[in-house]
């Protein structure tokens, strides 16, 4: 069942709204509405609500809103990442399991087209094989791993100070 967690219900798309507040969507994938209770060892006590609460709080400080989705299914992750086009000016996705086989989450990240950070609590490289390789991580600008719910955090300091850089132009040669 997919949960929504939102600052604000109802938001105009980004290209139309007058203020500078910028939205974050947050995604989550499979399994992370059990933390606190799932493998407490690897993953920590913290709950997904006490995660998303703490990004708001972090976000509001820094003049941004953050949207959290979380979903055990694929396909409503895709349709989350479809609908923050217009809606969002940048995502922080844990894909959780669905970084390792997800080709249609890698697709949903490139076609919107926003800046995206691959966050993941655990270290995924010292975790088995099978997690080393990460689908997503080509449609994202960076990841953040190992750091449990700080990495969540990070990742979101890290996109808000990518929004905030000035643009760069190609500088064309003679």
């Amino acid at each position: 069942m997919a949960t929504r967690r939102s600052a604000k219900a109802a938001r105009p798309p980004a290209s139309t709204r007058r203020s500078t507040v910028l939205v974050v969507l947050v995604v989550h994938g499979p399994n992370l509405n059990l933390l606190g209770e799932r493998d407490p060892a690897r993953y920590g006590r913290t709950t997904l609500a006490e995660i998303d609460r703490e990004l708001a709080v972090r976000a509001a400080r820094q003049g941004a809103l953050i949207e959290s989705y979380q979903s055990n299914v694929e396909g409503e992750l895709v349709t989350r990442i479809q609908q923050a086009r217009g809606r969002a000016d940048a995502i922080l996705i844990n894909a959780a399991a669905y970084t390792h086989t997800s080709v249609a989450l890698r697709d949903a990240l490139e076609a919107v087209a926003l800046p995206a950070v691959e966050v993941h609590l655990t270290h995924v490289a010292r975790r088995e094989p099978f997690r080393h390789n990460s689908l997503i991580a080509g449609a994202c600008v960076g990841m953040v791993a190992g750091f449990g719910p700080a990495s969540y955090y990070a990742a979101l300091d890290a996109i808000l100070e990518h929004l905030h850089r000035p643009v760069r132009r190609k500088e064309s040669r003679p």
